[in-house]
């Protein structure tokens, strides 16, 4: 049955990989908003761009699949693919930033830690956003499954999506 699976993918994996861009983005921004709606974990400013390249993956990879049903815009798809493999490969980047703030190799940027905007019309209503503000650093993890963050997370699957793009551009079609 695998076997069959990658026969199936290998037939033509410029389609192969729009459509594996596609599901890997979605299930990407489905898994970050449920940790951040269902497991009320509140993302970092570095993690909403981490969030970016898989918005532009999702439509990229959706164009794509649109475009490998023509034979003569194909070349469209290959420029949407590449497009996606360069926001994987940017996400990766800012993933393994915010992993080395988060283990203290270098700084993390100094405004990450900005919360909410406060509304500042009096001294109560002042006192009260710093109450309810929920401040999230950058340089800290918030969660580690194996010993990775969130950020870390990222980066690999940052990499397996480049990976799948890439092989989606460069392996031949079978006949």
């Amino acid at each position: 049955m695998l076997g069959r699976f990658f026969a199936l993918l290998l037939k033509d994996p410029l389609t192969s990989g729009a459509a594996l861009v596609t599901l890997g983005s979605a299930t990407a921004l489905a898994t970050a908003w449920g940790f951040e709606l269902i497991g009320g974990f509140k993302p970092c400013p570095l993690c909403l761009i981490q969030r970016n390249p898989y918005y532009a993956g999702l439509v990229l990879g959706i164009l794509a699949l649109i475009f490998t049903r023509t034979e003569k815009l194909r070349w469209v798809s290959v420029l949407a693919l590449l497009g996606a493999a360069g926001g994987f490969l940017y996400g990766g980047g800012v993933g393994i930033y915010q992993a080395g703030a988060e283990w203290e190799l270098w700084l993390g940027p100094n405004d990450c830690a900005a919360g909410g905007s406060m509304e500042l019309g009096s001294a109560s209503n002042m006192l009260q956003s710093l109450a309810t503000t929920k401040v999230v650093s950058c340089s800290v993890a918030q969660f580690r499954i194996f010993g990775l963050s969130f950020a870390g997370l990222n980066v690999i699957y940052a990499t397996v999506m480049v990976f799948i793009t890439l092989c989606g551009l460069v392996l031949p079609r079978k006949s």
